[in-house]
């Protein structure tokens, strides 16, 4: 059973890099997201490690619910999959887990 939690969690974690690849394809949007995350272009690929950074890269999707439909269908994920991957990175068992 842990390996299927370990899977889970890698599949989290492709989730929020390909979610900094999507900020990062927009300017503005990148911008928006140096500016609240404290976080220099020079340092962005390092911090792509961390769990927490990859973290506070789905809290930062998941506030604009357009931004959520726009990252999900450029990934071909539904939205729901984004907000799963969140609750996986922040270590809280998904609604579907719980019994």
């Amino acid at each position: 059973m842990p390996k299927r939690l370990q899977d889970v969690r890698q599949v989290a974690e492709i989730v929020a890099i390909q979610a900094l690849s999507f900020i990062a394809g927009e300017p503005e949007r990148l911008g928006l997201f140096l500016a609240e995350t404290g976080i220099g272009p020079e340092t962005l690929r390092q911090s792509a490690a961390d769990p927490q950074f990859l973290t506070s890269v789905l809290g930062f999707i998941m506030r604009d619910d357009a931004m959520v439909k726009a990252f999900a269908s450029s990934v071909q994920l539904d939205p729901t999959n984004v907000a799963a991957a969140l609750q996986v990175l922040e270590d809280k068992p998904w609604e579907r887990d719980i019994p």
